[in-house]
């Protein structure tokens, strides 16, 4: 397995948006909820834009999302049907983590995530294969992941009537 690693410490990090407190709070709460919310978000977002092969290559793989300002990561894996929790602990096949700020600005397409990987605010642990797997497919998504979110949350609240 091929492996890359890049340290978000370093002289290119932004200020944290996110106050000591929340980080330190989020380190104090169980992660397995979050991963919870994590993957119901997952689903209802890149789920539907997933294409087979993403699917497969994804399939049995251990993911974790690391907010780092925020202290807390989700573990997840693709299973047959769409993305699974998994509880915390075991080491992941590949970590990505950011701070807050930036996870949302990539989401929203206002940064590049190899110009965030370049100075230092975005980092990538683990098979290099299925990093750039996961980029390229991200970057393959012309709508940026916040308007694909708020689509599938609309469709979400007609199917229930709540309209």
């Amino acid at each position: 397995m091929n492996s890359i690693t890049t340290n978000i410490a370093g002289g290119a990090r932004a200020p944290s948006p996110l106050p000591p407190l929340v980080g330190a709070l989020g380190r104090r709460l169980p992660a397995w909820p979050g991963s919870l919310l994590c993957v119901a978000a997952l689903n209802l977002v890149l789920r539907p834009h997933l294409p087979d092969d993403v699917r497969a290559s994804l399939r049995g793989k251990r993911l974790r999302v690391r907010v780092c300002d925020a202290g807390v990561g989700f573990d997840f894996t693709w299973r047959e049907g769409g993305f699974a929790a998994l509880r915390g602990g075991a080491e992941a096949d590949l970590e990505i983590g950011a701070c807050a700020r930036d996870f949302v600005a990539l989401a929203r397409r206002e940064q590049d995530p190899d110009t965030l990987f370049f100075s230092r605010r975005l980092s990538m642990e683990g098979d290099t294969e299925l990093g750039l797997l996961v980029k390229n497919t991200l970057d393959a998504i012309d709508v940026p992941l916040t308007e694909l979110g708020r689509q599938a949350l609309s469709r979400l609240v007609n199917l229930r009537g709540f309209t």
